[in-house]
Parts: C-alpha cells; sequence; structure tokens
C-alpha cells in the first residue's frame, strides 16, 4: 500500500498564502529567498514574519541559493526557519559546518533531475542531509534554474534514487492534480512539492489547492 506523501506548497509569498496552505492540509511551507531566476522570491524581512506565524508541527524552509557555509548560515539567521533548503551545491560538499553551526536545523539538498549522474550524487549527498528533494531545474545554464520551472523530469530517475537512499525524498517538478497520482505511484516520495500547480496568474488558488489535495486522497 502506498502512503499518501507530505505535501510542501513552495513560493510562498505572505502570510495570507500560508495560512491558506496550511489550513488546505500542507505540513510544509517553502518560502524562496534571492535567486537568480524563477518565481516566488520574498525579502528576508517578510520570510522571518511569516515564519512567525506558521504553527507547529507545519515546517518552514527557507530556499537559499548561497553555495557558501558562511553565507547560508547568515542567510538562515535573517529568518529562522526550520530547514535549511540548499537549491545549487554545497561549496566542497562542507556540511559539517552547517551542522555544528546550527544543529537544530534540518538539512535538505535539491538535486536537478538531468541523466544518470544525478542518481550518483543524490546517494553521495544523502549521506550528509536529512532529506533529499528532486527537482526540474538546470543550474548548468549561465543564468542558472534552480527551481519553480513548472516541468517534470524523468520519474524512472527519481524512483532509482528513492530507492537508493536511506532518508526522506521530496519529489518536485511540474505536479498538478492531473499528475500527482502517477507521481506518487511511479516514485513513492515521502514528500511531494509544488508551487506553480496551485496557483492563478501567480497567486496561490484555493480551489486548485483543495482540488489538488482532492487527487492525492482519492
Amino acid at each position: 500500500m502506498i502512503t499518501i506523501p507530505r505535501v510542501k506548497i513552495c513560493c510562498i509569498s505572505s502570510v495570507e498564502e500560508a495560512r491558506m496552505a496550511v489550513e488546505c492540509g500542507a505540513a510544509a511551507l517553502g518560502l524562496v529567498g534571492h535567486m537568480p531566476s524563477g518565481p516566488g522570491v520574498i525579502s528576508d524581512e517578510l520570510i522571518s514574519t511569516i515564519v512567525k506565524t506558521v504553527p507547529p508541527p507545519v515546517a518552514t524552509f527557507l530556499l537559499t541559493s548561497e553555495t557558501d557555509p558562511a553565507a547560508i548560515i547568515s542567510h538562515y539567521k535573517k529568518v529562522h526557519a526550520s530547514v535549511i533548503q540548499i537549491v545549487d551545491a554545497l561549496a566542497e560538499r562542507q556540511y559539517d559546518t552547517l551542522r555544528r553551526e546550527l544543529p537544530a536545523v534540518k538539512l535538505v539538498q535539491v538535486i536537478h533531475v538531468t541523466d544518470e549522474r544525478s542518481v550518483t550524487e543524490a546517494i553521495e549527498v544523502s549521506k550528509h542531509v536529512d532529506a533529499i528533494l528532486l527537482d526540474s531545474g538546470n543550474p548548468n545554464l549561465a543564468v542558472k534554474e534552480l527551481g519553480g520551472t513548472g516541468r517534470t523530469h524523468n520519474w524512472d530517475l527519481s524512483r532509482t534514487i528513492r530507492e537508493s537512499i536511506d532518508i526522506p525524498l521530496y519529489l518536485a517538478g511540474g505536479l498538478n492534480k492531473e499528475n500527482v497520482r502517477q507521481a506518487i505511484d511511479k516514485v513513492q516520495p515521502f514528500g511531494i512539492d509544488l508551487c506553480s500547480g496551485v496557483r492563478t496568474s501567480g497567486k496561490l488558488d484555493k480551489e486548485k489547492l483543495q482540488a489538488f489535495f482532492a487527487a492525492i486522497n482519492s
């Protein structure tokens, strides 16, 4: 029997959106800091304000594009979310530095699934973090895509990664009410993560949220 995954609603842009997502059943919220591209970027001040309003046990994910441990720590200390989501490759994989300085904070590393090399990367990184999040960006472009593309990726590779690691896996990338059951059946992730699939003209849409949760629970 396939377990219904936790749902993370990303690109939260206001206290009102955070409240709506939680009321509809979100177990986690994604709050996007400065990015080279993509939707949902808000100020650190607003992220901090939203974090303070979110009731436990709902998790708050700070999406940071910083790659230097010191810069990530500095970013975190401006907002104090419960989870750091690292959307790019961490310099020299210095996870020990983050663990030492922020021992109570969960670390989630994003792997952008492009080819078989993504499987190897995910397996290696999984030894150092609390969860892996698979997305459909491309960090190798001149202007990096680090999430929010609205595209799916190869779920066969995602399933291989899920079967090869011993920590929770979140699946992101182009999920919506039409394809989410297929994604869950195929990958069987711990959690799913979406942004554009529950938005209209960039704004969180309550009807789409409700339809999405209905599709998951069908």
